[in-house]
């Protein structure tokens, strides 16, 4: 279960002010970090991070902060609020007690000495919010005039009760900025099977048919794969793929290991034909369907919406053009509308998404989900 930590800024606290834009607003390079870290962190950190600027935020090394920071885990989420607004959502990433890497990081102002920040964490994902902090604390249980102070977390009570019935963090606050419904967790595997593999019988012919199919659905991995990698993304494609795909087309970037922030929905994520995603964030998901069905990708995506409905990255079901109508039919079913799949997932053609690969071309400046989204289309009545 992830902790949630918050963070508080009293309002007009100009210390503050400055360090949250200088190392969360702007981040941190690197190598900055490094010159204070151990090895072991500096590796973990570039893991994580890439050569990409890092957002760092710290508290004071007090006994009761101590307590909190000791129970921090990597995936946590952390919330930064100054006075009543929630300013940003984000994951712990990793964290260290590194005294000379808070006076790099937090000098004083106007050269007086700074306050000691020792306890730091790192923050993958950082979101700028501005969500009034009452909002969540109704989501959670609290009262509207709960005393925020300093470093607090939520208590293991209200967290239980909250992942019982609801799923990413993120997405469940932007819902509710937004004006939309938020919604609570199914329980996932409640349609029926679906039909059977139209390959399982047959002569030599069948099996031709089948890995030629086989071709095509590795050879789109391998292309959604790359594109993702162009685009500035971490990639996954199921454990399974893996290994065949590199030894085709020697496709070796996918994430180490697959980091979805999302609990026991990890299982549901995991298995779909491409992922695209940041260190603990999802931000596309794609299924590649050749075969006459189209029910197997969409029944993953059935499975991924009742476990975590109020996800907002998009869904895409991937298929030749000639299947375009197959895929209307399918997500018309009667179960499917009845989830409103239709209007979470979208259709993109094989050729479409050849159009955009070979529209970039290799260095993919400019490429990006929204190019994708924007490409797609929505056939569900």
């Amino acid at each position: 279960m992830r902790n949630i930590f918050i963070l508080y800024m009293p309002p007009g606290n100009a210390e503050a002010m400055v360090h949250y834009q200088e190392t969360i607003r702007q981040k941190v390079a690197p190598e900055k970090i490094f010159q204070h870290a151990s090895a072991g962190l500096s590796r973990k950190l570039q893991a994580i991070f890439g050569n990409h600027r890092i957002a760092v935020w710290g508290s004071r090394d007090s006994a009761a902060n101590r307590v909190k920071f000791d129970r921090m885990k990597d995936g946590d989420e952390i919330l930064i609020v100054e006075g009543g607004t929630i300013k940003l959502l984000g994951r712990v990433a990793c964290k260290t007690v590194n005294p000379a890497l808070s006076h790099e990081l937090w000098k004083g102002l106007r050269g007086q000495e700074s306050s000691s920040w020792d306890l730091i964490y790192f923050i993958a994902n950082p979101r700028e919010i501005e969500l009034q902090f009452t909002k969540f604390l109704k989501l959670i249980g609290y009262q509207a005039n709960y005393q925020l102070r300093g470093f607090t977390s939520i208590a293991a009570d209200r967290l239980e009760k909250f992942y019982e019935k609801y799923d990413d963090l993120y997405s469940i606050l932007m819902r509710i900025k937004q004006g939309k419904p938020v919604e609570e967790k199914s329980t996932p595997n409640v349609i029926a099977d679906p039909p059977s593999n139209p390959y399982s019988t047959g002569g030599d012919a069948h099996q031709e048919a089948k890995e030629e199919v086989v071709s095509d659905h590795l050879r789109m991995q391998w292309v959604l794969l790359n594109m993702g990698l162009r685009a500035g993304e971490k990639v996954w494609a199921p454990r399974n793929d893996q290994s065949r795909i590199t030894s085709r087309f020697q496709f070796t970037g996918f994430e180490e290991k697959f980091a979805a922030g999302l609990n026991a929905q990890v299982k549901y994520v995991e298995n779909i034909d491409v992922v695209w995603k940041e260190e603990y964030r999802i931000d596309a998901a794609f299924e590649i369907e050749n075969t006459t069905s189209v029910y197997s990708g969409l029944l993953r995506f059935a499975d991924l919406t009742m476990v975590a409905p109020n996800t907002l990255y998009p869904m895409f079901i991937v298929a030749p053009s000639e299947r375009r109508n197959r895929v209307r039919e399918q997500l018309n079913r009667p179960i499917f509308r009845h989830l409103r799949l239709g209007e979470k997932v979208s259709y993109l053609s094989y050729e479409t998404v050849q159009e955009v690969d070979d529209f970039f071309g290799d260095e993919g400046k400019g490429l990006s989900v929204e190019v994708l989204v924007g490409k797609s289309e929505k056939l569900g009545d």
